[in-house]
């Protein structure tokens, strides 16, 4: 409407200016007088330079007019007949020519304001178009993906800055090269297979994930959307677009990684995963089919479960899967029976859930209890055993909780050690009650360091005060337990009688220090002994040595030397040292070796050394280790010991000598009888063999009489010549009753000399001794010879001397001899058996000493007893034969 307002508006001011023109061209033509085919010329070129306005109605108006005008106005007649050919002429040309030209302008005109409308839209559409190529420019470099051009060889023509950005490269660096440059080499086939399909369907998208390759080597995946198209001159070319997936394939990775974990998982913890609808579709885990035994092609149901739940407990399954089917989660623990017999525990638990649709599913897990089953079993009875190892060790633990101050728990032990009954509520005070006052306040201080402190064990011991007046030892040891606020909520720990232990170790300690004393004493005794320690090498040289220099050989001197070097009798024995140097090299040990050496001082000085070997952990010897006396002294002793024995063999001998000499009437008495004897046989032998007819019996008699006597009269000279012999000391095993009665033969006559009486009382059977027959027969000669002197003045009674031989209470044979003489004074009694003592005006004083002297070198034992009657006796006792 708007525009045909417009056009009729610029219609009637064409029309109007129009119209005033042609006036004005009328006027003038008029005025000039025209010529009627000038002026219509003049009205054609008017009506032709306003149809140039656009508006071909007022231009035919116009035409219409001017027709109207030249009629009226420039015929001679002024009537609208135009009578003149020519002039008819001319207007037809006219009007024809205003209506071709006005048409013929319009259309011009229309044409080029068709052509200018066009030319703006060609401008607009060119800047538009120019606008759109900006503005998609812009999103092809600058879209969040990366986009290739390439053709069927591969090249890449074009990339977005994107693209090529995200790949390290500009898109100078790109553009030219070969696309398969940024993929892995493994990759080129896969590629070039893609594009190579592309290009088979023009026009068909393809999609495909991949890796690319950046600059620096890294890797990014992703998707990639191409499509092949006709570009110039109908060459194929590949568009690519590419949309990095690479944080979408990290997290599909991850992921499978966390379905693999979880699967892995699911096994590790023997836990299967299980999912149930209302339409009846029940979803297993791999875990799950591993759990139940099924192959997992089997399509699982409500009824493979009883199936394989244990007959016992299929009643309590059913009424869980009904309770289930009612929408109700449910938790329980059941047996199932596998096909080989053996049986599992599972703890089953399900949630159930509402989908959008209202249906109820079940999401749940299954999981292989049988080992914490075998573990509870094993637990509870390794509970026992440890309630019993608690009683039978007397140790108890228990848990305090901080918070409410009382016991959080407590083992039956604890309430034996306090006193309490178990089921026994415990509080505060009645701990506090059984706890020795003395000890109550270290206990509660070392609880509140504990609770402070927050870390490490603390120990203490307190006493525990029974009702029945009974004292416990105890010894606790606790540690406390932090709470997620890191404030100490408990205190666990143990408690163990010790009062056996306590009373122990004071009995320990009391054996410590008389360990420590006797140790100290030990070592006192060590330290100012002649022994010392000693160690050699392999090499059986000597690598330590202590104390030596208290002996007087250096330690500097000695160490690194071997004992053969040291010593000083090797020449002198030989054998003692070969075969101390083969128990060396055999790695043995050896006793008691004895050897000499000489001192600092240049004296001689005796060792006598043991060791043993030693090795190492491999069992490889490293040498010996052992300890040496200084047995100089002894060793001096002993040979001071055997000149004293040789000087006290002499004055023996001496002594026997003399007492021969005081025995020659006895001993000559006992030679006659037996020569007379010989005599008076030989007599009548003779007076046998003189007869006419020889009595040879008679003779033989006499004879065997003869040799009888000759062999009384030896043996009484083989004892003279035996006790007057001086000769080495002989120990054999001796009858005692032989060598009395072999004594006694000699002092015979000396009895009857003096008018005693001999009672000999000898105990038959008794055990051999070993000693020397000589030196015993001297001892009693000289008891019986003391005994008969002492009764010489004895006048008022019979002369006795009693001779008992017996077996004391320590099974040693012991010989008394017993006079009834005058009897020995109480002074002299203790000086009676000294060296140069004696009672009689004639002696030495050597004879009871010598006697003592041989019967302490016999292992004996010389002693005077008292008796009630008088006189006197001397017993001794020795030991009797091993």
């Amino acid at each position: 409407m708007f525009n045909q307002l417009t056009t009729l508006e610029r219609s009637g001011t064409q029309f109007i200016l129009g119209s005033i023109t042609l006036a004005a061209v009328t006027l003038a033509s008029l005025y000039i007088h025209s010529p009627f085919a000038a002026t219509a010329f003049a009205y054609l070129v008017v009506i032709l330079l306003f149809a140039l306005m656009g508006s071909f109605i007022a231009s035919l108006v116009l035409s219409i007019v001017s027709v109207a005008t030249l009629a009226y106005v420039f015929t001679p007649t002024f009537s609208p007949r135009i009578d003149d050919p020519q002039d008819l002429l001319v207007v037809v040309a006219f009007l024809t020519a205003s209506i071709v030209g006005t048409h013929l302008i319009g259309k011009l005109r229309h044409e080029g304001e068709f052509a200018r409308e066009a030319a703006a839209k060609l401008r607009h559409s060119a800047a538009d178009l120019h606008t759109r190529e900006k503005l998609w420019r812009a999103i092809f470099e600058h879209n969040p993906a990366m986009y290739f051009m390439v053709d069927e060889a591969g090249t890449v023509l074009n990339v977005n800055t994107f693209g090529a950005t995200q790949l390290g490269y500009t898109p100078v660096e790109l553009i030219g090269l070969s696309v398969l440059q940024v993929f892995p080499k493994n990759d080129h086939e896969l590629v070039s297979k893609c594009i190579g399909s592309c290009l088979t369907d023009i026009g068909q998208a393809r999609t495909w994930d991949i890796q690319k390759i950046r600059k620096d080597g890294s890797v990014l995946w992703v998707r990639e959307n191409a499509k092949a198209m006709l570009w110039a001159e109908d060459k194929p070319i590949v568009l690519i677009a590419c949309e990095d997936i690479t944080e979408q394939k990290r997290t599909e990775l991850a992921l499978q990684r966390s379905e693999a974990h979880l699967a892995q998982a699911q096994e590790l913890s023997h836990t299967g995963s299980f999912g149930w609808n209302a339409a009846g579709e029940v979803f297993w885990s791999k875990e799950n089919f591993r759990l139940f035994g099924y192959d997992p092609d089997v399509k699982p149901t409500p009824q493979h479960v009883l199936d394989r739940t244990h007959p016992e407990d299929k009643a309590s399954v059913q009424e869980t899967l009904d309770r289930a089917s009612r929408g109700e989660d449910f938790e329980h623990e059941y047996r199932l029976l596998m096909p080989d017999g053996s049986i599992k525990h599972i703890h089953a638990l399900a949630r159930a859930t509402r989908t959008a649709s209202g249906d109820v599913e079940f999401v749940g897990a299954a999981i292989d209890i049988t080992a914490a089953k075998q573990t509870e079993r094993r637990l509870l009875r390794s509970e026992a055993y440890l309630a019993d190892a608690q009683q039978l060790s007397r140790t108890g633990t228990w848990a305090w909780d901080c918070h409410r101050r009382c016991f959080a728990y407590r083992s039956v032990e604890v309430s034996r050690l306090f006193g309490f009954d178990q089921e026994e509520p415990v509080t505060l005070e009645a701990i506090r009650s059984r706890i020795h006052p003395d000890d109550l306040p270290l206990q509660q201080e070392v609880q509140r360091r504990a609770i402070e402190q927050k870390s490490g064990n603390f120990e203490y011991d307190f006493r525990i005060c029974l009702p029945d007046g009974a004292i416990r030892h105890i010894h606790a040891i606790a540690h406390a337990v932090l709470g997620s606020d890191g404030s100490t909520v408990e205190l666990i720990g143990t408690h163990m009688d010790i009062t056996e232990q306590h009373a122990s170790r004071e009995r320990l300690e009391n054996t410590l220090a008389a360990l420590r004393e006797s140790e100290q004493r030990f070592r006192d005794y060590a330290e100012t002994a002649s022994d010392w320690l000693w160690e050699t090498g392999q090499d059986h040289r000597l690598t330590l040595s202590e104390h030596t220099s208290a002996t007087g050989l250096l330690a500097t001197g000695a160490i690194g030397l071997p004992r053969w070097e040291i010593a000083c009798d090797v020449e002198e024995e030989p054998e003692k040292w070969r075969q101390h140097q083969a128990t060396l090299n055999a790695h043995l040990p050896f006793r008691d070796l004895i050897y000499r050496t000489i001192s600092a001082t240049g004296t001689a000085i005796y060792f006598r050394t043991s060791g043993k070997p030693f090795f190492d952990e491999s069992g490889n010897f490293r040498g010996y280790r052992g300890v040496a006396t200084d047995i100089t002294a002894k060793i001096r002793a002993d040979q001071a010991e055997q000149e004293l024995r040789k000087a006290q063999a002499d004055l023996a001998h001496v002594t026997r000598v003399t007492t021969l000499g005081e025995l020659t009437a006895s001993i000559a008495h006992e030679v006659n009888q037996p020569l007379a004897a010989i005599i008076s046989n030989a007599d009548a032998c003779l007076g046998w063999i003189g007869r006419e007819t020889p009595d040879v019996a008679g003779a033989r008699r006499s004879v065997e009489w003869i040799i009888d006597d000759a062999m009384r009269a030896s043996e009484v000279i083989r004892r003279v010549r035996t006790l007057a012999k001086k000769g080495d000391i002989e120990r054999v095993a001796l009858d005692i009753n032989e060598v009395v009665n072999e004594a006694i033969a000699l002092v015979t006559r000396e009895l009857v000399n003096h008018q005693v009486t001999l009672r000999t009382e000898l105990a038959p059977t008794l055990p051999t001794i070993l000693g020397d027959r000589v030196q015993l027969q001297q001892v009693i000669i000289n008891l019986v010879m003391n005994g008969i002197e002492a009764m010489q003045a004895v006048d008022d009674r019979t002369r006795e001397l009693v001779v008992q031989s017996s077996k004391d209470n320590n099974g040693r044979v012991q010989l008394s001899v017993s006079d009834c003489g005058g009897g020995i004074a109480e002074d002299d009694r203790v000086r009676i058996l000294d060296p140069f003592f004696t009672t009689k005006s004639t002696g030495l004083g050597m004879g009871l000493s010598i006697c003592r002297s041989i019967i302490e070198a016999h292992g004996g034992r010389l002693s005077i007893v008292r008796k009630q009657e008088p006189g006197a006796t001397f017993r001794f006792a020795l030991p009797v034969a091993p």
